[in-house]
């Protein structure tokens, strides 16, 4: 039997900087699993906020992923968007194509339990998108659209995407996906939904759902609602201020911001479903073709240290870039 030895993972080394490490790979116990990854998603926002090292240190405990290693702001192994084989493990799962929430390394060892298997009609590649998926799925679950309502995304990146396109699928739901970028309109139009720019949207809204990250976003998604609506926020701003203009419409309109994460299963869910069932349904749902639109670019692992500035400092206008893995990078010995 072939044993793996040693690992390769990517580390955010100081604020900014990236690199890669050789890690040790120990054998799998009883109940655990081998896994070689086939690839990994950037998380544009969140993983950019790491990446410059922004984790307010009031959310260093809050925010880490689950198998994150080392501490914010840096050395930190962090990343959640992981598709791969499973090498060794429960002959049910030997060979099975797998989503897991870890980091950007080409081999590692969990417990069974925290990989879930992708369907099939789910290419690896589009199941990165996983992760993602099960966020939106969540802030409906939060917000609970409701038949024929008019609904605004405020946002068009990973997550505004994957809210707009199930937002999509409810029936008689009018769905607009906002966005400051015009370079966004045919990403919409491939997810079956309206574009429009700040200030050409309709106002009037049911429901805003804002995942920009910036105050203007914010700010326009209060503006779109009509009276005793809500706005569900779904941005991290990490230690960057929010400004708003709370003096119009506010408090005479009785709108209402709500903040939704992906930590823990919607409270309106949370005594019947679990963390586990919530991410097999946004693996599911990623039979759907139309999120390839979402899958902007692709790099190999050995470029990760390098792409991650561009990434991180908007030079590369990707909503998901995948990171592909070789064969024969994992170390190995008989």
């Amino acid at each position: 039997m072939v044993r793996f030895t040693e690992a390769t993972a990517f580390w955010v080394s100081a604020p900014g900087v990236g690199e890669l490490r050789a890690e040790p790979l120990r054998e799998p116990g009883p109940g655990e699993v081998l896994v070689r990854t086939l690839h990994t998603g950037v998380s544009r926002g969140t993983e950019s906020l790491v990446f410059r090292g922004g984790v307010p240190t009031s959310q260093h405990q809050i925010m880490r992923a689950p198998f994150q290693d080392g501490d914010f702001p840096a050395p930190v192994k962090y990343g959640y968007l992981n598709v791969g084989t499973v090498v060794r493990g429960p002959g049910e799962l030997t060979g099975r194509t797998v989503f897991c929430l870890y980091p950007h390394q080409d081999a590692y060892v969990v417990p069974a339990t925290a990989v879930v298997v992708v369907p099939d009609g789910v290419p690896p590649a589009r199941a990165v998108l996983a992760g993602t998926v099960e966020t939106a799925v969540n802030a409906l679950w939060d917000c609970g659209p409701l038949l024929g309502d008019r609904v605004t995304v405020v946002g068009a990146g990973m997550v505004g995407c994957c809210v707009a396109r199930l937002l999509s699928r409810f029936p008689q739901v009018e769905v607009t996906l906002v966005d400051v970028d015009p370079g966004r309109a045919p990403v919409a139009d491939a997810l079956g939904v309206r574009f429009a720019l700040p200030g050409e949207s309709d106002g009037g809204q049911d429901l805003v759902v804002h995942t920009s990250a910036t105050s203007a976003g914010l700010q326009t998604s209060l503006d779109l609602l009509a009276a005793e609506a809500t706005v569900l926020d779904l941005s991290w701003y990490g230690d960057r201020p929010v400004q708003l203009s709370l003096g119009g419409a506010f408090h005479s309109g009785r709108l209402a911001v709500r903040a939704s994460q992906v930590g823990v299963v919607a409270a309106s869910r949370r005594g019947r479903r679990t963390t586990s069932d919530r991410l097999r349904l946004a693996l599911d749902l990623l039979r759907d073709t139309a999120f390839d639109a979402l899958l902007t670019g692709a790099s190999p692992f050995t470029e990760l240290p390098a792409l991650m500035p561009r990434l991180a400092g908007g030079e590369l206008k990707a909503l998901c870039h995948s990171i592909t893995y070789r064969e024969g990078e994992v170390a190995c010995s008989a």
